[in-house]
C-alpha cells in the first residue's frame, strides 16, 4: 500500500465498487517515486476542494493494478503515475507521469464541473 494519506484501492474488487459506486472518482496508479509523489501532494491539496470527486491511489506494482495498467488508454504510456478520471463508471480521461496542479485542476473542471 502506498504512504500516503489519500483512500487507496485496495482490491479489483474495491476498484471495481468505487468505479460503480461514485459518479467522479480519480484514481493515480503509482509508486513512491519522483514522478508520483508530486501527483499525490496535489491530490491531498485538492481534495476539500473537490469534495464530489471520488479520489483515490493505487498501487502500480500490485497484481490487480491490471486493471490500469492494461487499460486501453494506458497504451503508450511511458512514465508513472498513471493518473485516470471515471465519469459515471467509464474512464473519459487518463495521463501519466508528473502533471502540475494547474494541469490536475484542468482535468478535474473538465470533467467533473
Amino acid at each position: 500500500m502506498l504512504q500516503t494519506n489519500l483512500k487507496h484501492v485496495t482490491s479489483e474488487e474495491d476498484f471495481n465498487r468505487i468505479i460503480a459506486n461514485n459518479e467522479n472518482v480519480m484514481i493515480c496508479c503509482g509508486r513512491m517515486g519522483p514522478m508520483c509523489l508530486p501527483v499525490y501532494d496535489i491530490m491531498e491539496d485538492l481534495e476539500e476542494k473537490y469534495e464530489h470527486v471520488a479520489i483515490y491511489d493505487m498501487d502500480f506494482d500490485v497484481p490487480f493494478a491490471h486493471v490500469i495498467r492494461n487499460h486501453p488508454m494506458s497504451a503508450g504510456f511511458m512514465g508513472l503515475p498513471f493518473t485516470y478520471y471515471y465519469k459515471n463508471g467509464a474512464a473519459v480521461e487518463a495521463t501519466s507521469s508528473i502533471q502540475s496542479k494547474k494541469q490536475v485542476k484542468e482535468m478535474l473542471d473538465k470533467h467533473f464541473s
